[in-house]
């Protein structure tokens, strides 16, 4: 491209920024409009409405502070052993997500030093009054999170933007390369990049990104969830002359192919039992309601019903509970894979030992799918007829159970190792707040 060229394509990108941060200020009179309408769908939490708006609902602490966002429950899970990890140096780690769930999360799991706020709205005053509140030292972005108005702050300001765990789909690429001169410089001025995979670091350098270096994907090393013995204990007492299957984070459309895949399962081994845990547990009842319109005896879990010899489906629609789920089944499809979502993650299934079956819709992590079909042999399915055969096959003898979790669990363990990773890449960043927390804690107990 000649200069002449470039400086016409970076002036039509600048005019673009400018448009949408324009747009912003336009849309500053529906704000309340959208808020409110997203609360009535159990999207946002009434009492913290404010934190969209980028007005803090706890004061920060004093000395360095380290911001790390991400998107939905899945991402708060693999992020927190790194937020551990951080908040161990002293160092205040403050997380943001969008949605309720991942809130819920963050206030079971946060470890003492971490706090968590929901993110504001990508509107310049709002992102303004966050950073003005929070003042972070840097700020780490989760995967595929990309804001411009919050990226162009941050640049404004001086502070360092990393992205962690980046990922960028092939169809995700398309998108973003057509964008090209809108987005490079935001691209150009990121710190670090440290993408999921080769192919991710690949795209996500094509796109401008700075400092792009492939370490592997975090997800890999999450520890299995926990579950509450004694509801676990409950579960299984009230399930032990039933064969469990459990669908786990499934979305709207999936359910319905679980549903027909049951009943042809269940008419050869009438033993068997289908849990759901929807990925939005707000949608359990319409879950409920749904299956029970087309005949299937529906159990639902935050209603308190139990499971009973004629009970079809069990709608687990609670939070937190997935781990009790992975543990009582011996065999989980993982959602998002037969609807064009991308697919969610199937290690917290490998690593509690259940056999694994997803759908072809796997574009949020390929790599992660790929090495599991490697190792399983074990193809995708794609409905109700391909789901059920794989579960009588399955079904027919615990052995070959057993030995389909086997093999899930040796293909995803050796790619572990991104966490330590991520932790060397980050360090010239994070030590040098590590030593200024330490020296103001010294200097408070003197």
């Amino acid at each position: 491209m000649s200069g002449s060229a470039a400086a016409m394509a970076e002036a039509g990108g600048a005019l673009v920024r400018g448009l949408y941060r324009a747009a912003g200020y336009a849309a500053l009179p529906l704000v309340p409009f959208l808020l409110a309408w997203r609360t009535r769908k159990g999207k946002e939490e009434r009492g913290r409405r404010d934190e969209r708006y980028g007005r803090p609902s706890i004061n920060r602490p004093a000395g360095p502070l380290v911001w790390i966002h991400v998107a939905s429950v899945g991402e708060t899970n693999a992020v927190m052993p790194l937020i551990g990890r951080i908040a161990g140096e002293g160092i205040t780690v403050l997380l943001t997500t969008v949605t309720v769930t991942s809130a819920a999360v963050a206030a079971r799991r946060l470890p003492k030093g971490a706090f968590h706020q929901y993110v504001p709205l990508d509107i310049e005053p709002f992102v303004d009054r966050f950073l003005d509140a929070w003042r972070p030292d840097i700020a780490l972005f989760f995967e595929s999170e990309l804001w411009p108005t919050i990226m162009m702050r941050l640049a404004a300001r001086g502070i360092p933007e990393i992205r962690i765990n980046a990922r960028m789909t092939e169809r995700s690429f398309a998108r973003w390369e057509k964008l090209g001169s809108i987005m490079r410089p935001l691209f150009s001025q990121i710190a670090l990049t440290l993408a999921q995979s080769d192919g991710d670091a690949k795209r996500l350098a094509a796109l401008g990104f700075g400092g792009v270096r492939s370490v592997g994907n975090l997800k890999f090393d999450v520890p299995a969830p926990g579950a509450d013995q004694a509801a676990l204990a409950s579960f299984r007492q009230a399930t032990a002359d039933r064969e469990v299957f459990v669908a786990a984070s499934t979305h709207e459309g999936e359910e319905a192919i679980v549903a027909g895949a049951h009943r042809r399962v269940r008419a050869a081994r009438p033993q068997f039992l289908t849990v759901i845990v929807p990925r939005h547990p707000v949608r359990g009842p319409a879950i409920r309601d749904a299956l029970a319109a087309e005949g299937l005896a529906v159990a639902l879990r935050s209603a308190g019903d139990g499971v009973g010899a004629a009970t079809d489906i069990y709608v687990a629609d609670t939070l937190g509970e997935l781990g009790l789920f992975y543990r009582a089944a011996p065999v989980a499809f993982v959602g998002g894979t037969l609807v064009p979502v991308g697919g969610h993650n199937p290690i917290e299934a490998a690593l509690l030992g259940a056999a694994i079956l997803h759908g072809p819709a796997v574009a949020n992590a390929t790599e992660i799918y790929a090495a599991l079909d490697r190792g399983t042999g074990m193809p995708p399915v794609t409905g109700a007829d391909d789901l059920a055969a794989s579960l009588l096959a399955l079904y027919a003898d615990p052995a070959v159970i057993e030995a389909a979790a086997a093999r899930a669990s040796a293909a995803l363990a050796p790619h572990a190792g991104a966490l330590d990773a991520t932790l060397s890449a980050l360090a010239p960043w994070l030590e040098p707040l590590g030593m200024a927390a330490r020296a103001r804690d010294a200097a408070s107990a003197s």
